[in-house]
């Protein structure tokens, strides 16, 4: 008597299973380089929002005394014509955030028509780009 074969194997399904553990590591290593970059970002994006608040910090710290001055001087029974002539116009000043970003401020200056308005207005807060920066094109790979 012959006996019947299976059509699967014992040898198959070691196969199949090779298959299915190198398709696992293969995720889990994209995975893992995928998790390192969002970390990366992740990093430059908190370093670079800490050096924008600083900036801010830093401009709202010069607005302050900007603002102390106009008061001595509008408290010092200036003319409006005198009060222009010491304190001009406006001012503007750049606050560098990173080597290639700077927080630009413009105030005007105003005469107060009643001693509770305001001495300036801010016609500017924004950032500039002082640089192109220079962009990372490499690619790191796992094993160097």
């Amino acid at each position: 008597m012959k006996k019947k074969l299976s059509g699967v194997n014992v040898g198959s399904s070691s196969i199949l299973l090779i298959f299915v553990l190198l398709s696992l590591i293969s995720f889990a290593a994209l995975s893992f380089v995928s998790a390192n970059a969002d970390s990366v970002l992740c990093q430059k994006t908190a370093e670079h929002s800490i050096s924008y608040y600083e900036a801010c910090t830093q401009a709202n710290t010069s607005i302050a005394t900007i603002d102390a001055t106009l008061s001595n001087l509008y408290s010092s029974g200036l003319s409006e014509e005198e009060y222009f002539k010491q304190a001009g116009d406006g001012i503007s000043y750049l606050i560098p955030i990173t080597d290639t970003q700077s927080l630009e401020v413009a105030l005007s200056f105003y005469y107060p028509s009643k001693p509770n308005e305001l001495f300036y207005n801010i016609d500017s807060w924004r950032v500039l780009t002082t640089q192109l920066p220079k962009y990372d094109n490499s690619l790191d790979l796992l094993f160097q």
